[in-house]
């Protein structure tokens, strides 16, 4: 909820107003009337009549009113001023800056919420607390610097973390990056990133708005709603690239179950962004450098020439594109030999285009125009150009900028020195260009933005399954694992193909339970959860001898309480699983069973539910992809059949939320077919 006197008031007001620009009370003020704030700003401060030249009041109840207040007062204070702003003096926005609240104690966090009680009472924004503050175009509601420069159509941030707000804004500054709105949302008692996002969707007008997000999250509080808004804002134009920083792994070392152990919170965090078209990025330069690409406007494709004066750059560049993915084609012969015609001798033409050191201006501009009109192959041109100092460059700098206006191709300058052209690059800056100083950054944050696929519409038809057997199988199990015939149950209404099996408890079973399995077979103990880890599985058993002998054996093997015999069946070893994540539903993990699960941990992660299109791009991605496609004459798998297996997983687990951790390893792929071969499940309802 985000209202329209919180982004553009007519009065603000600063509770805890200090003379000391060293406080966040007095950098606040200073803020506001350095960035000629063209509102009423009131002061509340009982110890003082004047602050920085401004009236000061002695308590809220004195104020005229105000659209805004900025708080900068101790935690046990606040709840009483947002009461007595809200409810006499239409304030419509709180921010506050203030520590001391969920961040850590119990009763901070009772008194967070009552305060956001109270703004959500009276329809008031609530920022914070425990944050830097929010600034658009309008004001500078922070008590950081630098305030960057506000263009509507740039960049807007959300930044879970104040100080992190203010080193991206501060390295944005020296790069001439300008934003539209900055939220630095702290423990978001009522806005955080999801509410941010789900205003900059509701309000976005392409070609007005900014069409560049940047999110940096430490917590992700609604990924359902994220994933909503994200995508809703890529179908309108705009497009989202994120730092999501603290993930842990803690919460998968107590799994008992493959699955849960190589599932943690992050790999959550990378199918959520996936699925939400969201550039996951490394670090806060890569996470500018992809802004000024998005700006600038992504190539059409994934072919990119390089034109440098300087070859160890155009090679830095070439490989870190080239381990990407991002292809740097060479041109054809008639091609470089009409390029080389126009350059000094000794310069290449084959792509990197190096004009050397002692190339012109002019022969620069030569080249592009070549590439823009004879090269259609060419999606985007990165022009490589430093200086050591010997002469200027306003010339290469000004032709750069001419060239960027006139070709359809874009143009991405990344100028390698800085000290050397410091007047060239303000120079290009003053023209309203973007640049970059470093290739290898902006050849992976190239890679990010071209790698990211398309986000998944939130309306994702699954597999029917027989819901009603589900949910009874479900309500009458208990908690933890699933025994062999629940699983089988289950797998059965899911429509999962499973191979033929039957159980034997004592060894008077044994044989109706072969006679309905057939020989040959595959004997499991039921009890102990890791089988192999104890000795308790057994392979082509083609006899009644060999079965007998194998019983009498595995019936004995500690926590044993029956034998599962399973039809021996051959094979593609896969793997198929699913984890609960809280918040965030249910991740779904593929890959190759045996030793590329068990040691590579070659394995692809969907966060449910997952749409075939996603299924298929993640048996794609397994880097052991070609074996399911089938190398040096070995038969393939049928892929379609993997991938609809992983669509029932999640079909499965949508319809039973009940499922903890689920592990369907191996399934057996042939060309004819996928059978799930073993398959552990575990209940946990809280």
């Amino acid at each position: 909820m985000i209202t329209k006197e919180f982004l553009n008031p007519k009065s603000i007001v600063v509770v805890g107003g200090s003379n000391d620009l060293h406080k966040p009370g007095g950098k606040v003020i200073k803020n506001l009337k350095d960035t000629r704030y063209p509102g009423d700003i009131y002061i509340v401060n009982p110890k003082a009549d004047t602050i920085q030249e401004l009236t000061s009041y002695h308590t809220v109840e004195e104020i005229p009113g105000a659209e805004v207040a900025i708080l900068a007062i101790p935690a046990a204070l606040c709840l009483h001023a947002v009461e007595t702003l809200c409810s006499t003096k239409g304030t419509k926005g709180v921010i506050i800056f203030s520590a001391g609240f969920s961040e850590e104690s119990h009763e901070g966090a009772v008194l967070e919420k009552k305060i956001r009680d109270v703004a959500d009472k009276h329809g008031a924004t609530l920022i914070g607390p425990n944050c830097v503050g929010y600034m658009n175009e309008h004001y500078a509601g922070v008590f950081t610097s630098p305030i960057p420069r506000f263009v509507p159509d740039s960049i807007d941030l959300i930044s879970g973390s104040g100080a992190t707000a203010l080193f991206i804004i501060d390295a944005a500054v020296q790069l001439g990056i300008p934003f539209a709105n900055v939220f630095s949302v702290g423990n978001s008692a009522q806005t955080g990133l999801e509410e941010a996002l789900e205003y900059l969707d509701q309000s976005y007008v392409h070609g007005k708005s900014a069409p560049v997000k940047l999110i940096y999250a430490e917590t992700i509080k609604n990924p359902l709603k994220l994933w909503k808004h994200a995508a809703s804002l890529y179908r309108k134009g705009a497009r989202i690239a994120a730092v999501k920083a603290g993930s842990s792994e803690a919460g998968s070392r107590a799994a008992s179950s493959h699955t849960g152990a190589l599932a943690s919170p992050d790999t959550a965090v990378a199918a959520l962004f996936e699925k939400a078209g969201i550039i996951r990025c490394n670090g806060r330069n890569q996470l500018l450098t992809v802004a000024c690409i998005l700006l600038k406007g992504a190539p059409a494709g994934k072919n990119m020439c390089i034109i440098t004066h300087a070859g160890g750059p155009a090679v830095m560049l070439t490989d870190v594109l080239s381990e990407n993915g991002i292809a740097v084609p060479t041109l054809e012969e008639g091609k470089r030999k009409k390029l080389l015609a126009k350059l000094f001798a000794g310069s290449s033409a084959a792509n990197p285009i190096d004009f050397l050191a002692t190339g012109t201006a002019g022969q620069l501009g030569e080249i592009i125009e070549f590439v823009e009109n004879e090269c259609p192959e060419f999606d985007g041109m990165a022009v490589i150009f430093g200086s050591p100092g010997l002469n200027s460059v306003f010339d290469v700098y000004d032709l750069i900028h001419q060239k960027m206006s006139e070709c359809t191709k874009p143009i991405y300058p990344i100028f390698p020195s800085t000290l050397n052209v410091l007047e060239e690059i303000r120079e290009f800056q003053k023209k309203g260009r973007l640049y970059f100083p470093d290739e290898v950054i902006f050849g992976s944050a190239l890679a990010k933005v071209l790698n990211t696929p398309v986000p998944v519409p939130d309306n994702i038809a699954l597999p029917a399954i027989d819901e009603q057997a589900v949910h009874r199988l479900v309500d009458k199990a208990g908690e933890g694992y699933l025994s062999p015939a629940q699983v089988s149950d289950l797998l059965d209404a899911a429509g999962i193909p499973r191979a033929q099996e039957a159980v034997a408890h004592n060894e008077e079973e044994l044989g109706a339970a072969a006679a309905r399995v057939g020989f040959p077979l595959v004997m499991k103990v039921i009890g102990p959860v890791h089988k192999s880890d104890v000795g308790g599985v057994r392979l082509n058993i083609r006899d009644e001898h060999a079965l007998r002998e194998a019983f009498r054996e595995m019936i004995t093997i500690k926590d044993t309480t029956a034998i599962l015999l399973q039809s021996q069946l051959t094979g593609r070893e896969l793997f198929i699983g699913a984890k609960r994540e809280p918040s965030f539903g249910h991740t779904v993990v593929c890959g190759l069973g045996g030793i590329f699960v068990e040691v590579l941990k070659d394995i692809s992660t969907g966060l449910s539910p997952v749409s075939p299109a996603e299924a298929g791009r993640m048996v794609r991605n397994l880097r052991g992809y070609g074996l399911i496609r089938g190398v040096r004459g070995q038969e393939g798998v049928n892929e379609d059949l993997f991938i609809h297996a992983i669509c029932r997983v999640s079909a499965l687990c949508r319809c039973a939320p009940e499922i903890a951790e689920m592990d369907l390893n191996p399934l057996l792929g042939t060309a004819r077919g996928v059978v799930v071969v073993d398959a552990r499940i575990r209940i946990e309802r809280s």
